[in-house]
């Protein structure tokens, strides 16, 4: 199909994610995809320093991952979850659990990262609905500027913001604290203990380590330890909404390995399949798991998805995992990571740039800017045009700019972004 019929009849049909549709610019047509690049209709090729929204850990049509998939459709592409199950859902669960920080026992499989934090909050709540049904724990805490996914339950739980301002009056109460930034630490502490003092706080769910569409913002393990501890000590779950950072995006294999304290729940998507099929997993400990047995069905997790623990999902989420725990793919994440060091020790100073820093594979630098730092500010869509027109995909929040890319990635293609970034700080 020529690119300009598909882009007539996508404008005619299609209806795109945190689009305003009304804009000028068109969509690419993108026809086939290798490695770190797409490649367009018009023969164009674009370095996906994203990894399309942050799924794709090795490279796009990754040939091992292409092979499990197809094996597994020839003998089994779905079967209802409820009282079935099936060797990928099973193998993969059993492999998760071996990995996970913490003393994580049961998987619960769902749709995406926003299902995978919706089973966590209602595993929260009703963990304690089902310890006493006149519970006052019922009170969720989250942070300042957090993001956990569009979906209702998510939206609620990252507090009131302007990505859901036309839902507010729909959404349930939350608590928020100051994520523990440096010198924030203190006062996030603080905060949560008067939330805490009240009693009435079912759960506290956080983005361990770095903060994603919020603007990637970083924070230390310490910090976090500390609200942990606390939580812990006034028998508070505490739910890791590892999304974005799971399976090696912060340079171990998942943020909370950094943590001294373990969370009761930790949520996963995007990178869970390679970035090939849609699936998420929520992880819970064996508490967690023990307080929905009994006689009666009503204590049961009543939450399913047509498409849970789909095998051709778990298929690919196992070859993910085959090739995350290659010696190769660490030396790899290790290459990107030390290449943001030194791109963030030379530019970091720059008075361009209000901050420039990095954690494992993820780089975020945030531009000098009159206006308040916001995802809606304007200098996101020249940022955004300036590096499509040098064939690089990077999607700024505003005007925070991130790298965020496959660890196939190579050391001279990751110098090409840093250079085309270096141009930016002359005026964009």
């Amino acid at each position: 199909m020529a690119a300009h019929s598909l882009i007539e009849k996508d404008r005619a049909h299609i209806w795109h994610p945190f689009t305003q549709m009304q804009a000028k610019r068109q969509p690419i047509p993108i026809c086939r995809a290798k490695g770190v690049y797409l490649y367009s209709e018009d023969g164009r090729r674009y370095l996906d320093g994203i990894s399309s929204w942050w799924v794709n850990l090795h490279g796009h049509a990754h040939p091992y991952i292409v092979e499990k998939i197809k094996s597994q459709a020839d003998q089994l592409e779905h079967v209802i979850f409820a009282d079935f199950t099936h060797a990928p859902a099973v193998d993969l669960a059993s492999r998760l659990l071996q990995i996970l920080p913490g003393a994580m026992s049961k998987i619960f499989y769902s749709d995406n990262g926003s299902t995978a934090v919706e089973v966590a909050i209602k595993m929260a709540l009703q963990y304690w609905q089902n310890q006493n049904p006149n519970t006052p724990k019922k009170k969720v805490i989250c942070f300042k500027n957090s993001y956990h996914g569009d979906t209702f339950g998510a939206m609620s739980a990252a507090g009131r913001n302007d990505f859901n301002k036309p839902f507010w009056n729909h959404l349930f109460e939350v608590d928020q604290i100051d994520v523990p930034t440096r010198g924030q630490a203190d006062e996030s502490l603080s905060q949560l203990k008067a939330i805490l003092n009240r009693g009435n706080a079912a759960c506290f769910i956080f983005e361990p380590l770095i903060l994603g569409s919020g603007g990637m913002i970083m924070y230390p393990a310490e910090g976090l330890n500390r609200l942990i501890r606390c939580c812990r000590q006034h028998d508070v779950i505490t739910i890791a909404d590892e999304v974005m950072t799971g399976f090696g995006r912060t340079g171990t294999l998942f943020a909370c390995d950094q943590l001294d304290e373990q969370p009761d729940l930790i949520c996963l998507s995007k990178g869970l399949t390679g970035g090939f099929l849609p699936l998420g997993a929520t992880a819970c400990t064996e508490r967690i798991f023990n307080a929905f047995l009994g006689d009666s069905l009503h204590q049961a997790f009543l939450h399913g998805h047509s498409y849970t623990a789909n095998p051709l999902a778990c298929s690919s989420a196992l070859a993910s995992l085959d090739l995350l725990l290659e010696e190769s793919c660490y030396t790899q994440r290790k290459m990107i990571s030390d290449l943001h060091n030194a791109f963030c020790q030379r530019w970091s100073s720059h008075p361009k740039l209000k901050r420039c820093e990095s954690l494992g594979t993820i780089l975020a630098i945030e531009y000098q800017t009159a206006e308040k730092s916001s995802y809606f500010q304007s200098m996101r869509d020249r940022l955004y045009d300036f590096f499509l027109d040098r064939g690089i995909l990077l999607r700024p929040l505003g005007n925070v700019l991130y790298i965020l890319p496959p660890y196939c990635i190579q050391a001279e293609e990751l110098t090409n972004i840093y250079e085309q970034i270096s141009f930016t700080m002359e005026g964009v």
